[in-house]
């Protein structure tokens, strides 16, 4: 049996264990992938502990955490400008190796700061259950992390054994920017316009500022209603709002037109449903929407093309290579 690592002292509103990228290619089976909200963030704290990129640690929404260590070992934290990370009280860095000894308590806290996820990475990995192949928490399935369940006040997590990394950290100048007024890019379709909006209802979508819905979590990202004109009167014999279709198979990141109501797909989502997805926000900028703060973040989106997503998602990666990193004497 391995040895508890740490206790969760205070779990916060839904911290769960994550891996990325988790469950891919079993959409057609009714799983959407799960894994972190913000992937650029979990790779990163867990490549300053010298995991792999996607090893199991921890998601922590709205910043509230308190753990117990019970073994010496090393974390890092990534979390949004701003965050108070503390050990035994003491302020500690985020974005950095942070060494830790039995009996210490670490706590993060952000009440008004932007941002609204950090990550927390224990060397070696958090051990949970690999289930469809990833140890990734889908809450809405109920399997992966702990139990398939969100953490809760006195539950023990055992991590990988590995020997001490000598300490990193990501320099200011390589982290994400986290923000209350949002840019995010997308791409166009698959139901976009003209068939399905007009084209002027798509230069609305691109110039109008949405604000994040206080209803919003790991399923979808909710913005504020809106009325478009649409293409077209209803949607034939998928239903009578124009933005019903016949039932099809939904992206991550997909911008689905819920009636009058636009929602960014989470890593939670919906598989397939009856709603057009009228642009769809590439793997470059998830991390953007898995960081806004629901009931007071603004977006603006912009549109991209293939090409240049590729290219995005090649900077992403650039920023959470281990080359990236710098050495803390």
């Amino acid at each position: 049996m391995n040895r508890p690592a740490l206790e969760i002292v205070d779990p916060g509103l839904q911290t769960t264990v994550q891996a990325w990228p988790g469950r891919r290619g079993l959409t057609a089976l009714g799983y959407f992938p799960s894994g972190p909200m913000d992937h650029l963030s979990f790779r990163a704290a867990n490549v300053l502990v010298g995991n792999a990129a996607g090893a199991p640690a921890l998601e922590v929404p709205k910043m509230g955490l308190s753990i117990a260590f019970l073994v010496e070992t090393q974390v890092a934290v990534t979390a949004p400008a701003g965050t108070g990370i503390y050990v035994n009280d003491t302020p500690a860095p985020a974005w950095e190796t942070i060494a830790v000894h039995p009996g210490d308590v670490l706590r993060t806290v952000n009440a008004t700061n932007p941002g609204f996820r950090l990550y927390l990475a224990v060397r070696g990995g958090i051990i949970a259950p690999t289930i469809f192949g990833s140890a990734a928490t889908s809450l809405i399935s109920g399997i992966g992390g702990i139990e398939g369940r969100a953490l809760v006040r006195g539950d023990l997590l055992a991590a990988a054994d590995r020997p001490p990394i000598q300490p990193r950290r990501l320099p200011e100048s390589m982290r994400p920017s986290v923000v209350t007024d949002w840019e995010v890019e997308i791409l166009p379709g698959p139901h976009g316009s003209p068939h399905y909006l007009t084209e002027t209802d798509w230069q609305e979508l691109l110039t109008r500022q949405w604000r994040v819905d206080l209803n919003s979590d790991r399923v979808s990202t909710r913005l504020n209603p809106h009325r478009f004109t649409w293409a077209r009167p209803d949607g034939g014999i998928a239903g009578g709002h124009p933005s019903n279709v016949l039932d099809d198979a939904y992206p991550v990141g997909g911008v689905l037109a819920n009636g009058d109501v636009l929602t960014i797909l989470g890593m939670d989502g919906n598989t397939s449903g009856g709603f057009a997805v009228v642009a769809t926000v590439p793997h470059c900028a998830l991390w953007k929407v898995g960081q806004m703060r629901p009931g007071r973040d603004t977006i603006r989106f912009r549109e991209i093309d293939y090409d240049e997503a590729l290219a995005l998602n090649k900077r992403v990666d650039f920023t959470v290579d281990p080359s990236r990193t710098v050495t803390v004497t």
